[in-house]
């Protein structure tokens, strides 16, 4: 799977002018499944992401978690993380169908809750509209493929 974390003050998501999920403090959580993913990798990076130590403690560091600071998420599907570069126009042959996409964003999103992470989701396959305000800013990216 690959992942674009950031680090907010606030975020929502749209579909056709209504707000769908939202998230206060915490991540917002761009997120696809590629092909040969299943659920243990779902549950892993989420597991990861619960534990990451990207918020400040009170000395200024980089230093707490998600759940360390009560925080939650927005994870919004994005199967253009999939993207193959090699010519002008991208390809997505490498994320997983969208059957098996859904069924492991839907598995992420509640392996993320049971790591103590709430979180609201947008709409599987759908043209959303996401805003959100970045703090820091703090902007990870993860290919679970990567170790």
């Amino acid at each position: 799977m690959r992942a674009v974390l950031q680090r907010i003050t606030r975020a929502e998501v749209a579909v056709a002018g209504e707000v769908v999920g939202r998230s206060g403090p915490g991540l917002m959580i761009l997120i696809c499944a590629m092909q040969g993913d299943d659920e243990a990798v779902a549950a892993k990076l989420a597991a990861k992401i619960a534990k990451m130590r990207i918020f400040k403690d009170d000395q200024d560091k980089m230093n707490l978690s998600v759940r360390d600071i009560g925080g939650s998420a927005l994870v919004v599907s994005q199967f253009t993380l999939a993207a193959d570069l090699r010519g002008n126009r991208p390809g997505f042959s490498t994320a997983s169908p969208p059957e098996e996409g859904k069924r492991l964003y839907e598995h992420f999103a509640t392996s993320l809750a049971r790591e103590g992470v709430p979180n609201e989701t947008g709409i599987f396959g759908a043209d959303m509209a996401v805003s959100l305000t970045n703090d820091g800013p703090v902007t990870i990216w993860i290919d679970s493929a990567a170790g």
